[in-house]
């Protein structure tokens, strides 16, 4: 499957204006160092429904909220907090939008399971069961 028709055959996704204008800069910034991390994120960004943040769901995986998760490739239920790669933690449960799996969760909702590469290449179903939102202001501009 070529890459367009991948991104064509995931879920809807939505995001903040400022998510998506931080994790495009994030991304750019990243290519060298990350470049198929980036080039994904990039993908998502470009086919996401954008919203201001008043507009928001609060069920959607934004940056600062706490997703629970099936890696459905193995059964394994995790709960994350997405973050920038400055605040990432992986022993505190706190994983970049830069790791494969902070990219794939990104605007996703509750009962969406998207196909992802993994680390190796290899494609993985994560399905999304619950999100709560960032604490506090997520969204200062």
């Amino acid at each position: 499957m070529t890459a367009r028709a991948a991104a064509a055959s995931r879920p809807t996704i939505i995001l903040t204006e400022t998510d998506a204008d931080r994790i495009t800069d994030l991304a750019l910034g990243a290519m060298q160092r990350a470049p198929e991390v980036a080039r994904l994120l990039l993908e998502e960004v470009e086919r996401a429904e954008v919203r201001p943040h008043g507009e928001m769901p609060v069920d959607v995986v934004s940056m600062g909220a706490r997703v629970e998760f099936v890696d459905q490739a193995h059964g394994e239920a995790r709960a994350v907090t997405l973050v920038y790669p400055a605040e990432a933690d992986i022993a505190a449960g706190r994983i970049s939008i830069l790791s494969p799996v902070g990219a794939g969760l990104l605007g996703l909702r509750p009962g969406q399971s998207i196909q992802w590469p993994d680390r190796d290449g290899r494609e993985r179903a994560l399905r999304v069961v619950s999100v709560r939102p960032a604490a506090g202001p997520a969204d200062p501009a």
